[in-house]
């Protein structure tokens, strides 16, 4: 029968946490490095997942906003191969589907814009000329950063309303009565400058002028090479559907019909795959910081087999031994773990405020980073605390 006296002091938890916390305050410089490794596994992970949160936040944003209803129809390609024309009337017959509740166009119009008369032909900045109808913004979701847009009077005047990057290009900054374009062999007033376009990008690096003007000053024949049509939103796929059939009754093979925001949703598919090899790097450094801090633990048992061997000839148990260095560990994992969510919090935070986004961190990647690390530094200080552990006293204190 044992003798309770003799019996080893239990170390409460609070006490194995300072016995470890008081190992790697006498390494400062070593627990630094280590947990830098952890750290910038973790940052990476976050910075990840948090960039793409606050990315598809701001794309939810910007859909929501514009809308995933609009439908985009265009000219496709004759059976041999050449450029085909979409109706006049397409535009009216459109509009009477049911569940349609918006329809406009635009169409090209051959002539080149300049910023005067005198900039060379070969110089128009690859800015497109379309005649839109006055009802286009309601339907594409284009809006106005200044000026006006066309209107049922100044439709049918040598008038223009520029894209963000057309504006850009011919060097106007605001419109007004006194800022012209060379547009056609005649001057047009500016009246108006659009924001950029997140549906319809096409208008960016257009001018657009009105449909009676262009019909009756550019030889514009009134078929249009762009209709934009908003649907009800439960309805959108059956319209879509039947869009071609309804342009185009007799070939409806040569029209083409798309939904713009389909192209969004496919480039956040493909920024998703991209993510999923950063966060595999991010996991390749997480393995780099627990290969760091099983380096660390196990240079520590050899460097302290003094301490342990002391230790055991005092009283401690294997258990407390091999409890105090996996305490190091996890100490360590967690010192690193919560400096790369830090980090990787700040670096989300920054790169969205650069974008203009909304920052979102969710909170299953802070709490999955932590659960990460710990799980890391308690694999990583295993081995080391069993080899602690196995010392006997007399090897330990012969050793040194």
């Amino acid at each position: 029968m044992k003798n309770p006296d003799l019996a080893p002091a239990r170390m409460k938890a609070g006490d194995v946490l300072r016995v470890g916390g008081a190992g790697l305050r006498a390494r400062p410089l070593r627990v630094f490095l280590s947990a830098l490794g952890i750290a910038i596994g973790i940052a990476a992970m976050i910075a990840v997942v948090g960039i793409s949160s606050s990315s598809q936040a701001e794309l939810n944003r910007q859909l929501q906003a514009l809308g995933t209803n609009l439908l985009r129809v265009t000219p496709g390609q004759t059976l041999l191969g050449d450029s085909a024309e979409l109706p006049e009337a397409a535009i009216g017959m459109i509009g009477r589907i049911g569940p349609v509740e918006s329809v406009s166009a635009t169409a090209t119009v051959d002539a080149k814009v300049y910023r005067n008369d005198k900039i060379p032909t070969a110089q128009s900045g690859s800015i497109a000329v379309l005649a839109a109808k006055t009802d286009l913004p309601q339907t594409s979701g284009a809006t106005i950063a200044q000026g006006v847009w066309l209107n049922d009077a100044t439709a049918q005047y040598p008038t223009v309303v520029l894209g963000a990057t057309a504006a850009q290009r011919l060097g106007i900054t605001a419109p007004g009565p006194g800022v012209q374009v060379w547009l056609g062999d005649q001057y047009f007033t500016v009246a108006g400058i659009l924001n950029p376009a997140g549906l319809t990008p096409e208008l960016d690096q257009s001018a657009l002028i009105g449909w009676p003007i262009a019909e009756k000053s550019l030889g514009f024949d009134g078929a249009p090479t762009t209709i934009y049509t908003r649907a009800a939103e439960q309805q959108v796929t059956a319209v879509q559907a039947i869009l071609a059939n309804t342009t185009n009754p007799q070939n409806p093979n040569e029209v083409q019909v798309s939904r713009p925001s389909d192209a969004l949703a496919a480039k956040n598919a493909a920024d998703a795959t991209l993510n999923g090899l950063l966060l595999g790097l991010g996991a390749v450094a997480l393995l780099v910081g627990g290969v760091g801090v099983a380096n660390t633990m196990v240079i520590s048992v050899l460097e302290r087999r003094a301490e342990i061997g002391l230790r055991r000839s005092l009283g401690a148990t294997r258990g407390q031994i091999r409890n105090q260095f996996l305490a190091e560990s996890q100490l360590l994992s967690a010192l690193g773990g919560i400096c790369g969510v830090l980090i990787g919090i700040a670096v989300t935070a920054g790169y969205a405020t650069y974008q203009g986004w909304t920052s979102v961190v969710p909170a299953w990647a802070m709490g999955g980073g932590l659960a990460a690390t710990l799980l890391i530094g308690g694999i990583a200080g295993l081995y080391p605390a069993i080899r602690a552990a196995r010392l006997s006293p007399t090897e330990a204190l012969t050793a040194t």
